[in-house]
């Protein structure tokens, strides 16, 4: 794992700047980049973001959505997560029907989408090739998350990680943080949820909440229904106070 030259950011304003700034993974910087200048014909009059996609919400949220990484022509486009591209259509439209976003659409930085209680963010900052990162880029990326989990810790009541990728990078991030993840390991599923017990001062109990990632292998094949995708978000909004009472729990857990 690249040790961050870094001072440790002490608020998420510094550390959203700080990830701009990162270079550590050298195929991802190449890739990221090159994208960015040759361009997909139909964004050929949009000046790409190409630079590190940093976290998208509020500093003290009370859920997170982990996702994977940002996209070639969404994030890596437009700079923010899940914005500019179907994945995005997707989540942000389940988002504004449960009453965790103000509007429907994510289209670029500045569309005026502001997200209530809720923060995105992902393992890896750096559009890869193919959408598929490296376990060594995941571990490169590490030092971001643990970071993001540790500032967010005194507000943060749940989380909802979109795909097998997310879950398998974030436990051993939570570990580290300060809460107690279970032996064995809770497994990865859509529906799946699992509440871990605070294991350090600062934190509070959190709820994992498991979904199938947004991608459009899922969505187009139906695998991953925007009521699916709805019911957990709803969920964990009220998991962690912000939609009802914050006693909904899915009826499925593991």
């Amino acid at each position: 794992m690249v040790r961050h030259a870094c001072v440790v950011p002490e608020s998420i304003a510094a550390l959203d700047a700080a990830i701009l700034d990162c270079r550590a993974c050298p195929r991802l910087v190449t890739w990221r980049e090159k994208v960015a200048v040759d361009k997909r014909a139909a964004f050929r009059e949009h000046e790409y973001w190409g630079r590190p996609v940093p976290g998208f919400g509020p500093p003290d949220a009370a859920l997170l959505i982990v996702g994977l990484a940002p996209a070639a022509h969404g994030g890596n486009r437009t700079g923010r997560m899940f914005t500019g591209d179907r994945s995005g259509d997707v989540l942000y439209a389940a988002l504004h029907t449960v009453g965790l976003a103000n509007q429907a659409t994510a289209v670029h930085r500045d569309d005026g989408l502001v997200l209530r209680g809720t923060r995105i963010t992902a393992p890896v900052h750096c559009a890869p090739p193919a959408n598929k990162p490296t376990p060594a880029e995941r571990e490169n990326c590490r030092f971001w998350l643990d970071t993001e989990l540790t500032l967010l810790a005194p507000t943060l009541r749940a989380i909802v990680v979109l795909g097998g990728f997310g879950w398998q990078a974030l436990l051993p991030v939570l570990a580290a943080t300060g809460w107690v993840v279970p032996k064995p390991r809770p497994r990865f599923g859509h529906g799946a949820h699992t509440e871990l017990a605070p294991g350090a001062p600062g934190r509070a109990p959190l709820r994992l909440f498991g979904s199938y990632h947004v991608s459009q292998q899922n969505t187009f094949t139906g695998r991953l229904t925007p009521q699916m995708l709805q019911d957990v978000l709803d969920a964990a909004g009220r998991a962690a106070g912000i939609i009802g009472d914050g006693q909904g729990v899915p009826e499925r857990q593991s």
